[in-house]
């Protein structure tokens, strides 16, 4: 059984027991820099925390309770029914031109393989590991049996009308077109596979 790690000392803005939603989101970043930014933005006042991160590597870290939410969506009834995972994964990448490497948003070196699909004006995606499907799957069946959550996706990343109302894994994106997380690289069947 993997170990969960408890990192940091983050504050959560409420508390509640029952929840309906696991929301996967990811990073945008390398772990370290993410971990970082929510500890020092603001000048330590950041509220939008998930309750997890899981790394490219396996490791997971449980940032907030799980019964915790801080104010991560702007609704608040979205905070309160969710229990936040966030992957490490860069997202979207740009083909440096001329360049044996891609660059993410905030200028990273990526050099790693890729997935092209065009999806919101992007064309290039890092991929989710193996390895995190493994751990992913590990925490959401330990989280939607605690919490009497459904096991079952939307088995997509677009956008979803009702999606406040879904009993079940939901992801950033199918809440609002404006988020790219998780990606399109998100194998949907291959992580449903493992219920």
């Amino acid at each position: 059984m993997p170990e969960i790690i408890e990192y940091g000392d983050f504050k959560t803005t409420g508390k509640q027991k029952k929840k309906k939603q696991i929301i996967l989101c990811h990073t945008s970043r390398e772990v370290g820099e993410y971990l970082s930014s929510l500890k020092h933005r603001l000048n330590g006042k950041f509220n939008r925390i998930p309750n997890y991160v899981l790394t490219r590597e396996g490791t997971i870290l449980k940032l907030l309770p799980d019964i915790g939410h801080t104010n991560f969506f702007k609704d608040d009834n979205v905070n309160r029914n969710g229990i936040i995972i966030s992957l490490e994964n860069l997202g979207w990448v740009d083909k440096e031109p001329l360049k044996d490497h891609y660059r993410n948003w905030i200028g990273n070196i990526y050099k790693g393989d890729i997935v092209d699909k065009k999806w919101r004006d992007y064309f290039f995606w890092q991929p989710y590991t193996d390895i995190q499907y493994e751990r992913l799957h590990f925490l959401c069946n330990k989280l939607c049996d605690e919490f009497k959550i459904d096991k079952k996706t939307i088995g997509h990343n677009t956008k979803f009308t009702g999606i406040e109302k879904f009993d079940g894994i939901v992801t950033k994106s199918n809440y609002d077109v404006i988020f790219t997380d998780v990606s399109p690289a998100f194998d949907f069947e291959k992580f449903n596979k493992l219920f």
